[in-house]
């Protein structure tokens, strides 16, 4: 029907809302929109947010309470980078502790590397990931160069760095620079790693060379307007919900929202049957009766062919 033309129908179950969120300004930002070198300079390895990124950090947080965005996600997803954490934590971690008391490891430490942050609580917050499929482009630039885990696990020890395999920096080359197409390729290796959590709404705290490289590949199957709202560059710290759909289904799972329509059975059955007979049976009734009869039919049927088979004989 014409009526129907622009709109698209999908089950809810091979869905998932994914909230992305670029990483707040970072020292290396600032220092590289005035010099363009200065990203790979060492000076800023696995550079920090700047305090100007940490109000960046509280509005955003504020906003995600005051929408009820923080109530509904499940899954909180980074970069394994200094400035994402920081973002991550800031924005949908949980309140600071009541009374002092730390009853809960803290998703952020109080005052790392000098920063005068108080301790973020993982109280009443969701899961936090750490993930290298989400990392900014590799090699060169000094600032997308990581720490070792375990150092990262005493500054941010709620975080979960387990599905990370090497303490150190295995991929990150000083003398070579990830290519467009491999960073889109590895984002959308990310995005099929997404499809094996059975989380439904997640948020994934992650870098802008990440997010335009691998966005762009989508949107080409919607209206013309709608891909510049999909694949225009994301400022810091600006969060753009998606909705994504697992058309090929090798990963969704069975829907568990979904409601088939059952008849009870009991003497109440029918009250739930609208299509009854005049002697108030239902159609399931109706159903196996017939079941039986044929049944009944088929025995006679064999009966008769067993005793011309001998008469015969």
């Amino acid at each position: 029907m014409d009526g129907a033309a622009g709109l698209g129908l999908y089950p809810l179950h091979r869905c998932k809302t994914i909230h992305l969120v670029r990483h707040a300004q970072g020292l290396h930002n600032v220092a590289g929109e005035k010099e363009h070198s200065a990203y790979s300079s060492p000076d800023f390895f696995d550079a920090q947010i700047t305090p100007l990124g940490w109000d960046q950090v509280d509005n955003l947080r504020k906003h995600v309470h005051s929408s009820g965005l923080s109530s509904s996600i499940e899954l909180v997803v980074v970069s394994p980078l200094l400035r994402t954490m920081q973002t991550a934590v800031g924005v949908f971690g949980g309140e600071g502790y009541p009374d002092g008391i730390i009853n809960a490891p803290p998703l952020m430490a109080e005052h790392i590397l000098n920063n005068n942050r108080p301790a973020i609580s993982s109280l009443n917050s969701p899961p936090f990931v750490a993930m290298e499929l989400c990392r900014e482009r590799l090699g060169v630039n000094w600032c997308d160069k990581r720490r070792s885990i375990s150092e990262y696990t005493t500054l941010f020890p709620a975080i979960d760095f387990s599905l990370i395999e090497s303490d150190d920096d295995t991929l990150w080359e000083l003398d070579v620079r990830e290519t467009n197409e491999d960073i889109a390729r590895r984002g959308l290796k990310f995005l099929n790693w997404l499809w094996t959590r059975e989380e439904r709404e997640i948020a994934v705290v992650t870098h802008s060379a990440l997010l335009m490289h691998t966005l762009t590949v989508f949107g080409d199957d919607c209206h013309p307007s709608v891909k510049p709202e999909i694949c225009k560059p994301f400022n810091n710290c600006e969060l753009r919900p998606l909705v994504i759909v697992d058309r090929s289904m090798i990963g969704s799972s069975s829907t568990k929202i979904n409601y088939p329509r059952k008849i009870p059975r009991g003497i109440d059955a029918q009250i739930a049957d609208p299509k009854r007979n005049k002697s108030g049976e239902g159609n399931n009734g109706i159903r196996m009766k017939a079941a039986t009869k044929m049944k009944a039919l088929v025995k006679k049927l064999k009966v008769k062919k067993r005793e011309a088979s001998c008469h015969i004989c």
